[in-house]
């Protein structure tokens, strides 16, 4: 009776640190993948063209300090650089893709996708060989070091509030533009002609005729 009771509290025991260990265990990355048929959090939906798009993302991107390329009317690439200490450095990258939803509908789809990546200054020791006659080459630490910056972390920045206010920024620029026609056209309209110098003034020509039949009246 005691073995039996022994063997069941064994089995219940391994059965708990197993399903304890599995809700432990992270789920693999590839899992964590839902590939959503919605809405994603990294695209946008915008009253305008590709182009447009794509050009009011390229604004955004420069009215913050990014480094903006434009080598495509359909893609737009930034990049920033960050120091939050002495040791540390960080760059952010931004990659636009703008694409055409409807061929005949003035609307455009944005993909963005950010990239942070984060560099720390690591130091390396150097050594130099000397030779002596008697012991030969002997490798002694000379107290210089090389100071150079690598890259210990790079991460996609997950959907929030980042790519939210990108967007509502983006529409910003896309609202400011779609009013530029308009001043634009006013400021392009004909205005009133103001009088010419040969409208005040008669042609030289004429003048010369009228004086020339005065003195002929005159004359007679």
């Amino acid at each position: 009776m005691h073995t039996q009771f022994r063997l069941s509290s064994a089995a219940f025991v391994l059965a708990l640190a197993s399903a304890l260990s599995a809700c432990s265990t992270p789920k693999p990355l590839y899992q964590q993948e839902q590939f959503d048929a919605g809405d994603s959090p990294y695209m946008h939906r915008f009253a305008a063209r590709t182009e447009p798009a794509c050009e009011a993302a390229r604004r955004a991107l420069l009215s913050q300090g990014y480094i903006a390329s434009s080598t495509r009317s359909d893609s737009v690439d930034g990049s920033k650089n960050f120091q939050p200490t002495g040791d540390t450095h960080a760059v952010i990258e931004i990659h636009v893709v703008c694409t055409t939803d409807d061929p005949k509908s003035n609307s455009s789809t944005a993909y963005v996708n950010a990239v942070q990546d984060r560099y720390a200054l690591k130091k390396s020791n150097t050594s130099a060989s000397v030779g002596l006659s008697v012991f030969g080459s002997l490798s002694l630490p000379i107290g210089s070091s090389d100071d150079s910056m690598v890259k210990v972390a790079s991460e996609t920045i997950p959907a929030g509030v980042f790519y939210q206010r990108f967007f509502a920024l983006v529409d910003h620029y896309l609202k400011a533009d779609s009013a530029q026609p308009g001043a634009v056209a006013a400021a392009a309209a004909p205005k009133e002609a103001l009088p010419s110098i040969n409208d005040t003034e008669p042609p030289i020509g004429a003048a010369q005729t009228g004086n020339d039949s005065a003195k002929a009246t005159s004359a007679r």
